[in-house]
């Protein structure tokens, strides 16, 4: 969007600044509409696993908002001439499963043809103004919590590689279509300062989204960074996406991976992620009944790291 310069009434409370996760648009004092879009290609091989993975990585901008989702639109690119409509239609029911256990309605959506499948959905919510989390609220002296492990993208490339065990295939695949509803209501029950989900850009791209949007620097410890199973090995034989380099362009000197971090750690924290979980930023004073509520919750969520300056903008890894 360079050089595009959109109206920005009053009424938006998020929009194209700061990398948000979702628009936020006031309808009203106390009622604001949240609206989000997002598509991916096949990841799986399963139809329905797609779908279900798709529609909750789609849903996830809602959460990561502090907001509840209540519609959604299907948006598909579909290679019909090579591809069975049956497919096409477990995708869709997958897809559904995840809507509705949002509590969200399927409204319809749009289709077209294209040589490469897609599959996602244009997600409406709600929240109330002051309710509202943005990525960009997190203080001096804020803990970060992550509530999903990270390594969607080196998993997914050695699944490809038959190289994936499938004891670690089926945690991956149980990861990505869990939503984030219960971990967004969690933190909004304690005061999060600042949310984001952590998707294409990794944990360090989205680090620095927040570290940006919030003009401070955060402190990753790598060590207590949740991993999914398998995925360090993985890495070490170079089985890294190629988004990750692209993300590590991304991040550029904004990023610090501090000396004795081994390569494949560090690989694994600008691995792109499908449907990753949250990360925000909480006050220290809730931050251990918040991490209890999560993980009493089924969540496996770890406290990993902390705001440490106001002014400097970037986010520092280190052992």
């Amino acid at each position: 969007m360079a050089g595009l310069k959109p109206k920005c009434p009053p009424e938006v409370l998020a929009g194209t600044k700061n990398s948000e996760d979702a628009g936020v648009f006031r309808l009203s004092s106390d009622l604001a509409l949240v609206q989000t879009l997002d598509f991916l290609t096949p990841m799986v091989d399963d139809p329905m696993d797609f779908g279900r993975i798709a529609a909750a990585n789609s849903l996830s901008d809602v959460y990561a908002m502090g907001a509840r989702p209540i519609t959604a639109l299907n948006i598909v690119c579909f290679p019909a001439g090579d591809l069975p409509e049956s497919l096409l239609q477990e995708v869709l029911a997958g897809g559904l499963e995840k809507i509705e256990e949002a509590g969200a309605v399927l409204l319809g959506g749009h289709s077209v043809e294209d040589r490469e499948f897609k599959y996602g959905l244009s997600v409406t919510g709600l929240v109330h103004p002051q309710a509202m989390v943005r990525n960009g609220g997190a203080r001096k002296g804020d803990v970060l919590i992550l509530t999903k492990p990270i390594g969607t993208g080196v998993l997914i490339t050695a699944i490809k590689a038959k190289l994936a065990s499938s004891q670690a295939t089926d945690i991956l695949l149980a990861s990505m279509k869990a939503l984030n509803a219960e971990a967004s209501e969690i933190f909004c029950r304690f005061g999060a300062h600042a949310m984001t989900d952590i998707t294409g850009f990794g944990l360090a791209g989205h680090a620095l989204e927040m570290a940006r949007a919030s003009a401070c620097l955060l402190r990753i410890e790598t060590s207590r960074v949740p991993l999914l199973p398998e995925v360090l090995d993985h890495a070490a034989m170079g089985l890294v996406p190629g988004g990750a380099y692209r993300n590590r362009d991304f991040c550029g000197e904004a990023v610090v991976f501090e000396d004795g971090l081994g390569r494949s750690l560090k690989d694994l924290m600008v691995d792109p992620q499908t449907s990753g979980g949250l990360l925000a930023a909480v006050d220290p004073k809730m931050a251990s009944d918040c991490l209890k509520a999560l993980q009493d919750a089924g969540i496996g969520a770890a406290l990993m790291g902390s705001v440490t300056e106001e002014g400097h903008c970037g986010a520092v890894f280190f052992g």
